[in-house]
Formats: structure tokens, sequence, C-alpha cells
């Protein structure tokens, strides 16, 4: 699977632009804070417009000459950098939120997240590490075409952002998803993208 993207968007005083063809595996855009980083995952996701271009996922377009497909219907599995669970929901409640497929595949997603004893816990009771596995355990389970990711370890400790970086790891080379991440951390950069982009 493949990410076509041609993009522009003026936000304020930022020009945003961005040309890029990917293949499978992990796509990092590293820079600083500022530049539209997190601008371009959402512009992916459907969540806001670009003044023009073209965006398409494995050949279909999902955005420009015409067609601007509504994000519902792009199947983007999306983490950010804050978990953004639902607070009056039990993790295996937030879990089951949009979830499509078979039982099978919800007992492997928490097997290799480990998050199977969190089933019953109230996401205030989580650590951030704990939340975030919970949050790409979410994602994963609506069976997205690809995932992003938004900074999803900049706000964790050293060791949980190594239980971070192994499921995202595991969600590269074993299930074989798509990655379009951001980030502003060199060594989470040169890590996890077969292909790094600096804007």
């Amino acid at each position: 699977m493949s990410f076509e993207i041609d993009i522009e968007k003026r936000l304020g005083d930022t020009q945003v632009s961005l040309t890029l063809a990917a293949g499978e595996g992990a796509t990092v855009l590293f820079g600083p804070s500022g530049v539209g980083k997190s601008s371009v995952l959402n512009m992916v996701a459907g969540l806001l417009r670009p003044d023009r271009g073209r965006i398409a996922v494995d050949g279909e377009p999902l955005f420009g000459d015409g067609l601007d497909v509504p994000p519902e219907r792009r199947r983007a599995g999306y983490v950010f950098q804050e978990a953004r669970l639902f607070p009056h929901k039990r993790v295996r409640a937030n879990l089951l939120y949009g979830v499509r497929g078979e039982a099978q595949r919800f007992e492997d997603i928490i097997g290799f997240l480990g998050i199977g004893h969190l089933l019953e816990r109230w996401p205030r009771t989580l650590s951030g590490g704990e939340a975030q596995r919970v949050a790409i355990g979410r994602a994963l389970l609506s069976q997205p075409r690809f995932l992003l990711l938004d900074e999803p370890l900049s706000s964790l400790d050293r060791a949980r952002r190594e239980e971070i970086m192994l499921a995202i790891e595991h969600v590269r080379d074993v299930l074989k998803l798509p990655i379009l991440m951001v980030t502003h951390d060199p060594e989470e950069a040169e890590r996890i993208g077969n292909r790094v982009v600096r804007m």
C-alpha cells in the first residue's frame, strides 16, 4: 500500500507544502514544531481540507479533482498525541467503539499490546503508556487501511516510550499496516521510519 500526497495549505503565516510518494512500512514526517506536520495528517484523515493538491492511498484518490472523501470513509486509524479516550467508558468499551471484525482479532490485538488486564479500568486510572496502547488498540480494531500517528510518544517517560515504540514496530513489521507518523525527535524518526521526510 502506498501514500501519494501533493498538497498545499495556508495556515495563518505558515505555508504547508508537501509532495510525497511512499510505499509500505512507516513514513515519518520529521521537523520542528509549527511547520505543519500535524496538519498534513489531518489533511490525509480528511479533517482539514487542502487549498489545492491530491491525496491518494494505494492508488485510490481521497482528495483532488473535485473529490473529497469524508473522513469516516477513508478508513484511517488515527492516534493523537493525547490518547483521547472516552472518560465515561471503561477500557473495553473504548476498544470496542467503532470495532469491525471478529472476536479473534480483538483477542490478538489486546494480546500483542499487553492490555488485557486493563479492560475493566477507567481511562483516568491509566498511565500515559497504558492509555496510548489502548488508543492504538482502538485505532487498529476499526480495521483501518493505514495508521496516522501524531507524536504518540512525546508526553511519555523513557520506559513508557519504549513500550509504545515496540507496539508501533509490531504494527509496521508484523501487521504490515502502512504508517504515516509525525515526530520532532530524531531518534524516533530513525528507529520507526523506513523513510524520513524532513519538513
